[in-house]
C-alpha cells in the first residue's frame, strides 16, 4: 500500500458513492475548497482544520552557499515561502500503527 496514490478524481468519486450528489458539483465544491487554502496561505494565514491538522507558510532564510545539484557551481538563493502541513493529534494517532509489524503493541516508537 506504500505506494498508492489518491487522486482528486479519486476524491470525487469517492464522495459521489458515499453522498449521490452530481459529480460537476462536487468537483466545483472540491476545487473550491482548495482554491480557499491556496488563497489563505497567499495571505499569510494558516488554515486549521480540527483533527485534521494546520497548512501554513514558512518562510524560508536565504544563503549564499547553495549548491547547483546538476552542475556543482555554487549560487545564492534569496529568502522565500513555502507551504508547510502539520498534522493534527487525531490525523497522527489515526496512522500511528500503520507499518508497524504488530498493529496491537503499544510500547513499539513511544507512547499514545
Amino acid at each position: 500500500m506504500a505506494g498508492k496514490k489518491c487522486t482528486k478524481a479519486d476524491l470525487i468519486d469517492s464522495v459521489y458513492q458515499k453522498t449521490g450528489m452530481n459529480r460537476k458539483e462536487i468537483r466545483a465544491v472540491i476545487d473550491l475548497f482548495i482554491d480557499e487554502i491556496k488563497d489563505a496561505l497567499m495571505k499569510q494565514t494558516s488554515i486549521e482544520l480540527r483533527g485534521f491538522g494546520t497548512f501554513e507558510v514558512r518562510i524560508r532564510k536565504g544563503r549564499q552557499g547553495a549548491r547547483n545539484p546538476k552542475t556543482g557551481t555554487l549560487v545564492s538563493v534569496r529568502s522565500h515561502g513555502i507551504a508547510a502541513f502539520r498534522p493534527g493529534r487525531e490525523l497522527k494517532q489515526d496512522v500511528w500503527h500503520i507499518g508497524s509489524d504488530t498493529s496491537s503493541s503499544g510500547d513499539v516508537g513511544g507512547s499514545e
